[in-house]
């Protein structure tokens, strides 16, 4: 075999075709391992762009071996290993062809097309310069030759999506140069070390010699054994009295953070995880002869590490007020704030800062968080603003003055902090109930519950709170009666619904979700009366629940919130004054998948406006992606929609029809193609699972409970054919072995549920929910995309199409990545069907487990 390090540029150049053999897996890479590339070419195009000499950032191998020489002596290669990256960097070339054409670029769309992407003077499969395997490859030629299907569902087409979303994104942004900057970057510096077998290799041994190794040296490892390398007389002192307690408190992965940090915080701002040993090697090689300067770096090191555990462990830092603030920044989740964080305990230990300053500064920080959360800011970028905040900090400052004008001073980008006014109209109409993570969704309400000040303060420990919809997210006609005397012109009920029921009016904390279920107001009323939440005897309070009355609860909710988390410097105004409404709107219809529809009223209600003003702004708007995807709320085409000027892309609905939509004789689209809210939402990566998964284990009384109350539901809102049909379904899913799991919700939603013996809930599989009050059941790819062996798109198609084979059911082929659903009527006609596709699931999630046990345990019989 022969290595050598390469370019992807190189790699690709002259006639050749990479292979992937059918012993690979499928496409698999998702929105973590996209987004983790893509932050690591923005690093780049940033230091490019900056006129600084950007190293060759290693991207990983490519194992190849040589294939047969065609006819025409074009050389072929199997990819052994590496077909992950390779699909990944062709999709992005792919993707930013296509955005060069959008901005009329012609010649560089050309360009990347002739050189990166095809064999021009080749046809059939000797076209493609990769070729994947048989079932990605309609997905992956779909894209490179622009057929009206490219983007479509599944890995393939999402990464192409996510790429082109993040190049418009970027380009809007900085401009055409930075666009142009991209393909610099992906061309030439991402190091790949290609290594080519001999003739005669046996490939196969090879895949499986590579993808069964052992685990490898962490970051902290490697700098660990460098150090001590560096210790000859001491080492054994400073292991036994420093490192290995430090070692032994964080446990690895924590280890492997805290000596990331240790570089963030010391002044390099870039510094990278997966890079820590390079960085940490090349900040001590000057004191590697000496030794007293080594333990001197680690003794530090060590009392770092103690700040860290205050961090991760909020209940050991002594003051009261930090310890409070540190304790609503551990429940925020995540690691944003860390940098900042352990520099002022630093300062703070060091007595360079008093706890209050500090407590004070991680207030501006969670505030910075939160004020983005409810404006619908991304978080992209976030965690550079707050590495690049320790080094811009004087050690004479009050650190809260440092970072309130750190955060205020530049207002684009990563860098806005929305002001009171931003965030009062925020609140007053975007869905918070998708905004962020549920996790911060619930700490915000309950920051909201604790500033009444109750002399009982509730024990969240132990409540067992979960998030409320006081208007019902599935209503029932008294709730539509009700909004019918309070719409606009243009606008029904269900349109008025839709933009209402998410705010964070709208909600509240309770206990008593399945109590409250979809009842009227008044019952409803009953209920949170009795509440020991002051929000919810707020609520009780009330002589009706409609637009006015959410409308006004959001007022005083905005007004408890600017003075929660206090805003920027007065007298800071946004530079970028476009609402971010239309940027989330952009980013939506970017990642719609081909073959697949919205209304304006879905989209409106995404981002917290009035489906007339989507309507106007796409109107107004030239060029936008995807605008001829937006059609009415019965699925046609708007009669005064135009083409811009210049562009005639021919008829909308033939555009449609070639994706893959299909229209009935009187020109409505099929509603089974149609994203809701949710689906585009689900698609920008929102987290909207609270009531899309089941709760955790239950025990004997719960789980009867629960069973109980789907049961009430069902029989209260259904016939009673269906109510029979659907029992009887699932009685014999649990006759077979199966598992019955509920929701949270105050629908009591039902998953026929896998389980194997005492393996952790999260190998639990499922395949539907059934809803009883609104009477559907969903198909849940979104969700088995990630858990095996249904993370292969091949099994979860073939669920989709077993599913499709019964008389009612029609899932579009677009949302294979989604949540599509059909009514419960069905699953209750066609029981036996239904129980069929049930069994092939439970088998075929069997087989995979037992593969794993194997795996896992060879050997054993």
């Amino acid at each position: 075999m022969h290595a050598q390090e390469t370019t992807f540029n190189e790699l690709v150049q002259g006639e050749k075709q990479y292979q992937v053999p059918l012993y690979q897996r499928t496409y698999s890479w998702q929105r973590d391992e996209l987004r983790q590339l893509w932050d690591d070419v923005q690093e780049l195009v940033e230091e490019h762009l900056e006129g600084r000499p950007p190293a060759a950032h290693f991207l990983g191998s490519v194992v190849l071996a040589p294939g047969r020489i065609t006819a025409g002596g074009m050389q072929r290669w199997l990819v052994v290993d590496g077909q992950q990256r390779l699909t990944t960097l062709m999709l992005a070339f792919t993707a930013l062809r296509d955005r060069h054409r959008e901005r009329g670029a012609e010649q560089k769309a050309e360009r990347i097309h002739d050189l990166v992407l095809v064999n021009k003077y080749r046809s059939g499969d000797d076209h493609y310069r990769l070729l994947p395997t048989q079932a990605d490859r309609d997905a992956f030629t779909a894209c490179v030759e622009s057929s009206p299907r490219a983007g479509g569902p599944g890995n393939v087409g999402a990464a192409y999506r996510s790429f082109l979303g993040a190049l418009a994104e970027g380009e809007e942004n900085a401009g055409e140069t930075w666009t142009d900057a991209v393909e610099t970057v992906l061309s030439g510096l991402l190091s790949i070390v290609e290594i080519t077998a001999s003739e005669g290799d046996n490939v196969y041994r090879i895949f499986e010699s590579i993808n069964n190794t052992g685990v490898g040296l962490s970051q902290s490892d490697l700098l660990r054994n460098y150090l001590f390398m560096c210790l000859p007389t001491r080492g054994e002192s400073v292991y036994q009295n420093l490192w290995l307690p430090m070692q032994e408190r964080l446990g690895p992965a924590n280890l492997e953070l805290l000596v990331w940090l240790d570089l963030v915080v010391a002044g390099n701002s870039r510094a990278k995880q997966s890079e820590i040993y390079r960085d940490q090697k090349k900040r001590l090689e000057p004191l590697s002869s000496d030794e007293a300067a080594l333990e001197a770096e680690i003794a530090s090191l060590a009392r770092r590490a103690e700040r860290l555990m205050r961090i991760l462990e909020p209940e050991r830092e002594p003051d009261p007020e930090l310890r409070e603030v540190l304790e609503r920044l551990s429940r925020w989740g995540g690691q944003t704030h860390y940098p900042l964080a352990l520099h002022l305990l630093d300062r703070v230990d060091d007595g360079q800062a008093t706890p209050h300053q500090a407590a004070r500064a991680l207030v501006y920080a969670e505030s910075y968080m939160v004020r983005r959360l409810f404006t619908g800011h991304s978080t992209t970028g976030s965690n550079r603003v707050f590495m690049e905040m320790a080094k811009e900090m004087e050690k004479d400052d009050d650190p809260a003055e440092a970072v309130s004008r750190f955060l205020s001073k530049s207002k684009t980008g990563a860098r806005v902090w929305p002001d009171d006014d931003a965030v009062r109209e925020a609140i007053r109409t975007r869905p918070f109930y998708k905004a962020g993570r549920s996790n911060q969704r619930f700490q915000v309400l309950r920051r909201l519950e604790e500033s009444y000040g109750a002399s009982e303060p509730v024990d969240y420990a132990k409540a067992h709170l979960t998030v409320e919809h006081v208007l019902p997210q599935r209503p029932a006609h008294q709730w539509l009666d009700l909004l019918a005397e309070e719409t606009e012109d243009g606008q029904g009920p269900e349109e008025l619904h839709a933009l209402l029921v998410h705010t964070l009016g709208n909600l509240t904390l309770s206990a008593d979700n399945a109590k409250l279920s979809n009842h009227p107001f008044r019952r409803k009323q009953e209920i949170l009366d009795f509440s020991s939440l002051r929000m919810n005897q707020e609520i009780a309070g009330r002589e009706r629940w409609g637009k006015a009355e959410i409308l006004d609860r959001a007022a005083a909710l905005a007004d408890r919130v600017v003075r929660l988390w206090p805003g920027p410097v007065a007298g800071t105004v946004p530079v970028d004054d476009e609402w971010s409404g239309w940027k989330e709107l952009r980013a939506a219809l970017l990642a719609m998948p081909a073959g697949t529809w919205t209304t304006y009223g879905d989209v409106a209600a995404l981002i917290g406006t009035h489906a007339v003003a989507v309507g106007q702004h796409l109107a107004s708007k030239v060029g936008l992606h995807g605008a001829y995807r937006v059609l009415t709320a019965d699925g046609r085409v708007a009669a005064g929609f135009r083409w811009p000027d210049g562009q005639d892309l021919g008829d909308v609905r033939t555009r449609l029809e070639a994706e893959g939509v299909f229209f009935d004789d009187a020109g409505r689209a099929r509603r089974s193609h149609r994203l809701t809210t949710s689906d585009l939402a689900a698609l920008l990566g929102k987290d909207v699972t609270d009531e899309a998964e089941p709760s955790p284990r239950a025990d004997g009384d719960e789980q009867l409970s629960a069973a109980g109350r789907f049961e009430t539901q069902l029989r209260d809102n259904q016939t009673e054919e269906t109510v029979d049909g659907v029992l009887d379904a699932l009685r014999f899913w649990e006759q077979q072995g199966g598992h019955l799991a509920y929701g949270r919700a105050s629908e009591t939603s039902c998953f026929p549920t896998v389980r194997f013996g005492n393996a952790p809930a999260s190998r639990e599989l499922w395949p539907l929910a059934l809803y009883p009050v609104s009477g559907t059941v969903e198909v849940v790819f979104q969700y088995l995309k990630k858990r095996p062996p249904f993370d292969d798109e091949p099994l979860r198609r073939e669920l989709m199409n077993r599913l499709n084979g019964i008389d009612g059911i029609d899932l579009a082929e677009a949302k294979l990545d989604l949540r599509p659903s059909f009514a419960v009527e069905v699953f209750a006609a066609h029981s036996e069907e239904i129980c069929a596709v049930l069994e092939w699931f439970a088998h075929t999630a069997a087989l995979a487990e037992a593969r794993r046990m194997v795996d896992e345990n060879p050997g054993t019989p």
